[in-house]
């Protein structure tokens, strides 16, 4: 029987109901790392954008706030779960300048030139191609418009005192990207992904967080765990009796207040179509 690896497109930490919460919580989380991006590829008052993978929430009501009521914001996104709750979100905040719709961000089939922004924030991290996403970016800028990504790279992936365990889980989420050909050091390349999809003035910020106790960003490492658990058992990479024991090491050591827990690298870049 062939290695279940997961599907050519398929999203590395998938689509189950504990991801789309935890993507929920994210966009709360990372509200002020937006606010500051969308500062810098603004002003947006009255313009057009493209979110490209979305989620259930993504950027949509920062984007809608941005824009205004003149403006436009077309969220894409190939879940159809995320795309209900990123429906009912709009519905519920009264965004009437949302548009959600059901698509590949790497063929969006929407026309080409037409968007003022278009945006993403940690997609590439989780999908083979990611130059594919960019270039699909690039195609629906027009002229002179932006194109901003908020990426990750697990270089600081750390904790102190350092932990076996947290290693061995480290290791086995890259093993199993290595086999679906995603790129958890991702955030690295952006800046020159979007220099070889033809921007200019590409311009870079690095984000470290260290986590404070009872921060969920501390848990990260065994909950993507959990969310590849099946795949990662049926790959052969892991008995189903190490895996929990891996995991609830690791979840210990991050519920002490005396370990330190910094987070992955975060990575915003952003440029410019040429005019």
């Amino acid at each position: 029987m062939p290695p279940a690896t997961a599907a050519a497109d398929q999203y590395f930490l998938g689509y189950g109901p504990a991801e789309q919460r935890r993507l929920q919580a994210q966009a709360e989380d990372l509200a002020g790392e937006a606010a500051w991006l969308l500062d810098r590829v603004g002003p947006l008052e009255g313009r057009r954008v493209v979110e490209l993978g979305t989620g259930p929430r993504g950027y949509l009501d920062a984007l809608a706030e941005h824009v205004g009521w003149t403006g436009t914001v077309v969220g894409v996104e190939r879940s159809a779960d995320a795309v209900a709750l990123a429906r009912l979100l709009a519905a519920r905040r009264g965004l009437a300048n949302v548009q959600l719709l059901h698509g590949d961000a790497r063929s969006t089939r929407l026309p080409g030139a037409t968007f003022d922004l278009a945006i993403a924030r940690l997609v590439l991290v989780n999908v083979p191609r990611p130059e594919e996403i960019v270039a699909e970016a690039v195609r629906l800028t027009r002229p002179g418009g932006m194109v901003a990504f908020h990426e990750a790279d697990a270089l600081s992936d750390v904790c102190d005192p350092p932990l076996g365990a947290w290693t061995r889980l480290r290791d086995l989420l890259n093993r199993y990207a290595a086999l679906n050909g995603i790129d958890l050091f991702v955030g690295r390349r952006l800046p020159r992904l979007l220099r070889d999809a033809g921007l200019e003035d590409v311009q870079v910020r690095p984000i470290v967080h260290v986590d404070e106790p009872g921060h969920p960003r501390r848990s990260l490492l065994p909950d993507f765990v959990d969310n590849l658990r099946e795949r990662l058992i049926a790959n052969g990479l892991i008995a189903p009796d190490e895996l929990a024991r891996l995991q609830d090491e690791v979840r210990r050591h991050v519920e002490d207040r005396d370990t330190l827990v910094i987070s992955h690298l975060y990575i915003q870049a952003w440029g410019r179509r040429p005019a």
